[in-house]
């Protein structure tokens, strides 16, 4: 039967507090994507004053849809999806693609058998291991 000290040993495993603060960092994250969204994105492509999608309805029977608000929250992901694909996802893939590049290449330590195709043959060998076949 568990007790509260096999609680506290779960907790204090650092894969748990690892988790709860890349939670923590997330939601920071995405509040500041969503301010600047909201605050600099949105207004710079809508018609200030002239359009209000998200009060659109539709009254059908009894119930009201509202379209207008699945189609402005529909516009705030694919703007949100922009925003992070440009300003974080495509200058981190261009620093990973300029790392890559500056890193050096290491000169192959294992060579490939002709006959069977073995790769993992050390460079100074000069027999196969597997079909004595001799190395060039």
């Amino acid at each position: 039967m568990g007790t509260l000290a096999d609680f506290r040993d779960f907790i204090a495993k650092g894969s748990v507090i690892e988790i709860a603060v890349g939670i923590v960092i997330g939601l920071a994250f995405t509040a500041l994507v969503n301010s600047v969204v909201q605050g600099l994105v949105l207004p710079l492509i809508s018609v200030p004053g002239k359009i209000n999608i998200s009060g659109w309805s539709v009254a059908v029977g009894g119930g009201v849809f509202l379209p207008g608000s699945v189609i402005q929250t529909l516009i705030t992901f694919i703007v949100v999806a922009a925003v992070i694909f440009f300003a974080v996802i495509r200058p981190i893939a261009a620093m990973e693609a300029r790392r890559a590049a500056r890193a050096p290449v290491s000169a192959p330590n294992t060579k490939t058998c002709p006959e069977c195709l073995s790769t993992d043959l050390p460079l100074k060998a000069t027999r196969c291991k597997y079909c004595a076949v001799k190395l060039a």
